[in-house]
């Protein structure tokens, strides 16, 4: 086990994290949050959870970069920080980071959306300051992180690339890979993307069949193109 590195869970309970994506809900965190905790406890680094209870700041950066310097302040030499809405996280991933910590300075494990499921960091390039000046929960932050370990000269080290869920649409993305998820979890996302499928119909149906009927009321035609 490697004692230099822990793992950062940052990652709001069930409850919270409905709060902030509403298309999901409180079942489905819960059941992210017990498969993460156990990705992590099977790699075997130790690691520590920080949810709401104990995040400080008022802004993401600020509760992020505070979680982070938390945990180099307990004499860890590198953190590897990650969430909890990465389904095909495994715990490969985790020791491959802490591995390649040792001869890399930054290893970061990007996603579709154009920023990371996981980053790894050496305690001697954590810049606090850098960091709260990030695009955090937008689609540059991958790029601006690039973007200074080139300047740095940063060792940088790339992930294979994972869909974490931030939108609707990311759940058909987890669905139709050939990744493989805990069933729990696979059947929970598949009934709720069957449920927005209905819910879109429904919602289209409705729209046309409205329209249609506003037409016909002013005796306007129908024309087939």
């Amino acid at each position: 086990m490697n004692q230099k590195t822990a793992i950062l869970i940052f990652a709001n309970s069930a409850e919270k994290e409905v709060e902030r994506k509403s298309f999901l809900s409180a079942e489905i965190f819960s059941a992210l949050n017990k498969r993460t905790l156990k990705t992590v406890e099977k790699s075997g680094i130790e690691y520590f959870l920080i949810s709401e209870k104990q995040q400080v700041g008022n802004t993401f950066a600020e509760r992020f970069s505070n979680a982070i310097e938390t945990i180099f302040n307990k004499g860890f030499k590198n953190v590897i920080t990650i969430g909890n809405d990465t389904p095909h996280l495994k715990a490969h991933h985790l020791l491959a980071t802490s591995h390649q910590l040792e001869t890399n300075d930054l290893v970061i494990g990007p996603s579709k959306d154009g920023g990371f499921y996981l980053m790894g960091i050496k305690k001697e390039h954590f810049c606090k300051e850098t960091f709260l000046k990030l695009p955090w929960q937008t689609n540059r932050l991958y790029s601006s992180i690039s973007s200074i370990a080139n300047t740095e000269n940063l060792e940088i080290q790339f992930l294979e690339l994972l869909n974490d869920i931030d939108s609707k649409e990311d759940i058909q993305f987890i669905l139709d890979s050939f990744k493989a998820i805990p069933l729990s979890i696979l059947k929970l996302l598949q009934k709720l993307f069957f449920t927005i499928k209905i819910t879109f119909f429904e919602a289209n149906f409705s729209t046309l069949q409205t329209s249609f009927t506003r037409n016909f009321n002013k005796g306007s035609p129908i024309i087939f193109a």
